[in-house]
């Protein structure tokens, strides 16, 4: 079983071995090298999240407070600190997929919830 933290920022790397999080592989890009069973950590998107779920790939998030005029900056340690970091386990399924050019059914979708 592997751990695999996913991230491009030096500061998040150097916050996650400063908290001794016990990671195996480090990753600017998950494809597809993870396996059932692994774990991932990150910051990840929900589809990404979902399909790594249902491959049994525990998911755990890396949760920042991120200020909005720190966003697509590169975040160093101290950076990192002020955002208050802390790991968050998410399991996520599609619930209900939609192909775009099935107007009526997107319009269903939204029509549900009124």
């Amino acid at each position: 079983m592997t751990v695999w933290f996913v991230g491009r920022h030096p500061g998040a790397k150097e916050w996650a071995i400063h908290e001794g999080l016990p990671i195996d592989v480090w990753v600017e890009h998950l494809t597809d090298q993870a396996n059932k069973g692994d774990t991932v950590v990150g910051t990840l998107p929900i589809n990404r999240v979902a399909a790594l779920n249902q491959q049994g790939i525990r998911y755990i998030h890396l949760s920042l407070e991120l200020p909005r005029e720190w966003r697509g900056k590169e975040l160093d340690y101290s950076m990192m600190q002020a955002c208050h970091p802390r790991l968050e386990v998410y399991e996520v399924s599609v619930l209900e997929r939609i192909e775009m050019a099935d107007r009526l059914a997107v319009q269903r979708l939204f029509l549900r919830h009124i």
